[in-house]
């Protein structure tokens, strides 16, 4: 089973990020592969001019058709995802997130963000026909902590990712794969 990480932070290393690397861990050691992804694999111009033929975006494309789920991370801007996020999301076809698990994952300076994963990420995931969303984590800054090169995530977030993360194996488990719906006929 393959699953597609994509940070849509603008900033490397960043706090959803990191959540992304816990996740990665996390789903590695449930023996899935793990493809990671950031905006920085992407070249600017092709995403300002929205080059749908770019290579990154074709190889993105590819894999994110091999795969059964997504985790897709981003920091919050007024009051939505990061907008380099959402280009990205432009760029893949209408049915892209067909028969796909996807959790999202945000961070952000206040609380007060909560709801950016529900009112601004969910709606284009369910308009890329993701199959089954998530309920997704959210955590502001006082939650996710860097002190030099290290970063403390709250204990309650930690608990609330592997949460999510239990949820979106078991979700992964659920989608008929090639070879278990071949294994029926």
């Amino acid at each position: 089973m393959r699953v597609i990480t994509l940070a849509g932070s603008p900033r490397y290393p960043s706090r959803s990020t990191h959540l992304l690397t816990l996740s990665q861990t996390f789903l590695e050691s449930q023996d899935i592969e793990v493809i990671p992804w950031n905006i920085q694999h992407f070249e600017p111009a092709d995403l300002i001019q929205a080059r749908f033929d770019a290579p990154a975006i074709s190889l993105f494309r590819e894999d994110l058709a091999s795969a059964s789920g997504i985790i897709i991370a981003t920091p919050v801007y007024k009051a939505a995802y990061s907008g380099v996020l959402k280009t990205i999301l432009d760029l893949l076809p209408e049915r892209a997130l067909e028969d796909k698990v996807v959790l999202p994952v945000a961070t952000a300076g206040s609380s007060s963000h909560l709801l950016a994963i529900d009112y601004a990420l969910k709606p284009v995931l369910s308009a890329l026909k993701a199959r089954d969303i998530l309920h997704g984590v959210f955590a502001d800054d006082s939650q996710i902590v860097q002190q030099g090169s290290e970063i403390h995530v709250e204990e309650r977030i930690s608990r609330r990712l592997d949460s999510e993360l239990q949820a979106f194996t078991a979700a992964l488990s659920r989608l008929k794969t090639p070879e278990s719906a071949g294994a029926l006929y």
